[in-house]
């Protein structure tokens, strides 16, 4: 289990994180979710005992990760896969690790074949491409075999192929009774890979729930409708308590507060014509966008 606790860090006059406390558990993947500068970086880092918390704590396993011995037996991360001394074979990288934390070599070659690169463990790391480095980064979080694993951003650089592997590996990690944590801007990806969602803003917690909860958020559909005659079925609609938006050049209304069935009645009651009638539900990047609306350090108009 992963515990954040009040923890906040400043940097100067910056407050990078403030008051952030949630949980994260073990057997499911957990998303972590924030617009850029909202401090999910700075969070991870203070989990792993590379930044010390201004106030608050930061618990791996029900103690700060620095008294770990042998970090690697107990968490796994990847935080940036370009931070790698880039003059060493990728077999010696991990060889490196392995010994400085009491693990038999024959763990290089079990986690280089587990991320794919079995083939270029000789090859000097410099010559990587950023998705090779993923993968390599993943097989560092690996090493130790950790029932506790983090990543940030780990789907940057890879392919189409890459990008399954890990949404597959992720799943089978959890399974297995692992505890997950997974930093991505990639609302796509974290739709098709999380259970549990940390959302955050500014530094602050705005939300901690499944996946399932989060996402119905945004479930009040709108319907499109395609109609001749918009002026008379917007009164039609209005008088039924439905919301429309007009949309003038189309010939289009967006309405809510009415199903599809119910709008396509009240227009055969009133012999209305209707060209189109499609039901859009909020997908999860909608309701992400609405609840970090206000929390978004840069925006077209500039830093707010």
């Amino acid at each position: 289990m992963i515990e954040v606790n009040g923890i906040t860090k400043r940097y100067g006059g910056k407050i990078a994180v403030d008051d952030l406390s949630f949980i994260v558990q073990p057997g499911q993947v957990t998303g972590f979710l924030g617009p850029n500068g909202a401090g999910k970086t700075t969070t991870l880092r203070m989990i792993l005992g590379l930044e010390t918390p201004d106030r608050g704590i930061a618990r791996v396993d029900g103690v700060p990760f620095r008294t770990h011995q042998r970090g690697l037996h107990h968490v796994g991360a990847l935080l940036d896969a370009q931070q790698v001394q880039g003059g060493r074979t990728a077999d010696m990288h991990l060889w490196a690790l392995a010994r400085s934390n009491g693990l038999p070599r024959r763990r290089v070659s079990e986690v280089l074949e587990e991320v794919g690169l079995t083939e270029v463990a000789r090859r000097r790391v410099g010559g990587f491409s950023l998705g090779m480095k993923q993968r390599l980064g993943v097989a560092t979080a690996l090493l130790g075999d950790p029932p506790v694993l983090i990543f940030d951003e780990p789907v940057n650089g890879m392919d189409p192929q890459g990008v399954l592997w890990l949404r597959q590996l992720f799943r089978r990690l959890a399974a297995e009774g692992r505890t997950v944590f997974l930093s991505s801007h990639l609302m796509a990806e974290i739709e098709s890979t999380a259970d549990q969602l940390v959302v955050i803003g500014r530094g602050r917690l705005l939300a901690g729930e499944s996946l399932e909860n989060f996402a119905a958020r945004g479930t009040r559909p709108a319907v499109v409708v395609g109609t001749p005659c918009p002026a008379d079925l917007t009164a039609v609609l209005a008088r039924s308590g439905a919301q429309v938006e007009q949309d003038a050049e189309a010939a289009r209304l967006t309405v809510t507060g009415l199903s599809a069935e119910h709008i396509a009645q009240l227009a055969a009651e009133q012999r209305i014509p209707l060209h189109e009638l499609t039901t859009h539900n909020g997908s999860l990047e909608d309701v992400f966008m609405a609840l970090t609306e206000n929390s978004v350090e840069y925006s077209e108009g500039g830093p707010r």
